[in-house]
């Protein structure tokens, strides 16, 4: 029976993850902040709780430590996250630390933790939640962004490094998700950029920029992430990750841009002087 160490696994994705590992016969660590408040998952066989915070470098080794010493680990899923919402001079400066200290930060520290076991145990593979705003972008979201960029050149970064051990590390990358992890988002306000939000809002909503799937069809691209023999790094989740992305790839970088630009009415696009 193999085994999966979930973080954020309290909701959403993460807790829809565990329930399918689970019911395929996995094993499943699921890591949460406080799960002495979760009612479901502790209620299934084969499922183990344990309370994890990712910006807790000291938590994150102890945890560690624990569970390789008590189970065979075979898949870590880096899962916990959130999105910051809003323009970059609305944020303060703990809004954009603490955005990459949970998105960026906590993966590494997790990863680091884990890779002195899988290279002894010759095995294992890392699974991290992207986004597909870690292959494209969004207005107003640009440390959110950047932080899902980051994860995406890490990852194919560190896959080299890895391989030499036989330990594999993938990217999943959804696009929109029903579940409650847009009420954990953190939205900052700025009246300068009412109209651009209003327009993204209802690109969101028709279907036009994201189309919101279920966690439990962004939880199937994960197992099959985790069960897949072929030598794939990156794996889309949902329909508009997919469109959006080959999109992108059909029309090159520049020209997505400028398209998105005009869908969004930015009539006034940067005009460069020379001097």
């Amino acid at each position: 029976m193999k085994t999966i160490f979930i973080t954020g696994a309290s909701a959403g994705l993460g807790k829809a993850t565990a329930k399918l590992f689970q019911s395929k016969g996995w094993k499943v660590i699921a890591t949460m902040r406080t799960p002495e408040k979760e009612t479901e998952l502790n209620l299934l066989e084969n499922v183990t709780l344990l309370p994890l915070d990712v910006t807790n470098i000291t938590q994150i080794d102890a945890t560690v430590k624990a569970v390789t010493e008590s189970a065979d680990i075979d898949v870590v899923f880096n899962n916990a996250g959130y999105g910051l919402i809003g323009s970059l001079e609305s944020y303060t400066e703990e809004q954009i630390r603490s955005q990459f200290e949970t998105n960026f930060f906590g993966v590494i520290w997790i990863t680091k933790a884990f890779i002195p076991y899988f290279k002894q145990k010759r095995s294992g593979l890392f699974i991290t939640t992207t986004s597909i705003c870690g292959l494209s972008t969004y207005p107003l979201s640009s440390i959110y962004n950047a932080s899902k960029w980051a994860l995406e050149g890490w990852s194919e970064s560190m896959s080299y490094d890895l391989a030499a051990f036989n330990i594999g590390i993938r990217t999943v990358a959804p696009g929109g998700i029903k579940s409650n992890y847009m009420n954990v988002m953190t939205v900052t306000e700025d009246k300068a950029y009412d109209g651009l939000m209003e327009r993204m809002t209802e690109g969101f909503t028709d279907g036009t920029l994201m189309e919101f799937s279920d966690p439990e069809v962004i939880a199937a691209v994960v197992y099959l992430a985790a069960t897949d023999e072929s030598d794939q790094i990156r794996y889309l989740a949902g329909n508009d990750a997919v469109k959006t992305y080959n999109k992108r790839l059909a029309e090159g970088p520049e020209l997505f841009r400028k398209n998105l630009a005009k869908y969004l009415k930015l009539e006034s696009p940067f005009q460069p002087t020379t001097v």
